[in-house]
């Protein structure tokens, strides 16, 4: 099972388990082939747990005010933050709308979370950049950069806000809790 399908049945998965009244989630995401991949990866596991997924660009800011305001006409509607260097300056206004429209969402990353987002999962950043100090000390004493192995992330981290579910009258369940890596007050 590759990363982009790991991952997005985990954002799915944990949308569905914070807040089961969701059909429907807007998936925020850049337009480039990351972007593209990860969504193909989304709508493959959607109906699986019975959610309708809607790409949105994140080209612009206006773009994305835009669409979410007409995204939440409809009811029964969540947001998913795919990851990406696209949303990462705009990560203020994404949470920001989210609260604004109490749309649960689901974040790749734990920099959504402490700016107030809901729950995040994703790949552990330190985790990578401790396996990646060992690659530098290889290379420091004298090894070939092309004759290291390629390594996929192997550490994942939940991060929850329940300051932000009691905002938006989530009662988390008491297996997300649990599962959480760490659980904001």
């Amino acid at each position: 099972m590759n990363i982009e399908y790991r991952q997005s049945g985990k954002w799915l998965e944990l949308l569905k388990q914070i807040a089961p009244h969701v059909t429907r989630a807007a998936v925020l995401r850049t337009e480039d082939v990351e972007g593209a991949s990860q969504f193909a990866a989304i709508q493959s596991v959607a109906s699986f747990v019975g959610i309708e997924a809607t790409p949105i660009g994140i080209r612009s800011e206006a773009e994305i005010e835009r669409a979410i305001s007409d995204f939440v006409r409809v009811p029964n509607g969540g947001l998913i933050m795919t990851s990406g260097v696209g949303g990462t300056g705009r990560r203020e206004l994404i949470v920001a709308l989210a609260a604004r429209y109490r749309l649960p969402a689901v974040y790749s990353g734990r920099e959504y979370v402490i700016s107030g987002g809901l729950i995040c999962y994703g790949v552990d950043v330190l985790d990578l950049y401790r396996r990646s100090a060992s690659y530098v000390d290889r290379i420091l004493r004298g090894e070939n950069p092309g004759d290291l192995p390629v390594q996929a992330p192997t550490k994942y981290e939940t991060v929850l806000n329940l300051k932000t579910a009691r905002a938006q009258g989530l009662q988390v369940p008491d297996v997300v809790r649990l599962r959480a890596d760490e659980v904001i007050e």
